[in-house]
């Protein structure tokens, strides 16, 4: 199974040159520790943030710097600083290429819920929800299974609503989807996993075409 990174860095592979791409909290972050050589992509934070890099070494952490998540980061020359309300201004105009985001729970519709668990207190919903709503392309970085075992691939999902229909592909430890409108089409594997397991660990429609390769990780 793939660890975190190696989620990050296959999702990483899913960048064009030009994008202007948000990354959400938590997997979703590690992304920009595997820009492809060759490459130019903009990442934006919706703390108020063009131009993000990779995480810092020790020696390069500033306190001052974090994005959304409250993690330090790096940030690239030319990048530019500015307000929340500019930064959802942006998001809101649709002028972000791609989103990658995690989640609690994805249905085989592209319904995403990834912002709240009843019972659970939270600080709010937080910009997932405007991102959702406006970004082009969503990829959702996420476990395939949670704590129980249980299938995070769903028909329904059963937690709040975050978006309706609005995931295009899922990379989790077991493999690479894409949504579509017969359900999770299983494109790639993770080095080791059969499809039998993917078929045993997902709830939702798995359609499963001719002879499924492995990931390429590096």
């Amino acid at each position: 199974m793939l660890d975190k990174n190696q989620i990050a860095k296959r999702i990483a592979k899913e960048l064009k040159d030009g994008y202007y791409v948000n990354l959400g909290i938590g997997i979703p972050t590690l992304v920009a520790n595997y820009i492809p050589e060759g490459i130019s992509v903009t990442l934006q934070s919706e703390n108020g943030l063009l131009g993000m890099g990779p995480f810092p070494k020790e020696n390069e952490v500033d306190p001052d710097l974090i994005n959304a998540g409250k993690q330090t980061i790096t940030t690239l020359p030319g990048s530019a600083f500015f307000d929340s309300a500019l930064s959802f201004g942006m998001i809101r105009a649709g002028k972000v290429n791609l989103t990658v985001l995690g989640a609690m729970e994805v249905a085989d519709n592209g319904d995403i819920a990834n912002w709240k668990i009843p019972g659970k207190m939270v600080k709010g919903m937080g910009g997932a929800m405007d991102l959702v709503a406006s970004a082009k392309n969503i990829i959702v970085a996420m476990q395939h299974v949670n704590k129980a075992g249980e299938s995070k691939l769903l028909k329904k999902c059963t937690l709040p609503i975050t978006g309706l229909g609005v995931v295009k592909k899922i990379v989790t430890e077991l493999g690479v989807f894409d949504v579509t409108d017969d359900g999770f089409k299983l494109l790639e594997r993770a080095p080791g996993i059969s499809v039998e397991e993917i078929k045993n660990k997902t709830e939702g429609r798995l359609v499963v075409e001719g002879e499924i390769p492995e990931m390429a990780i590096d």
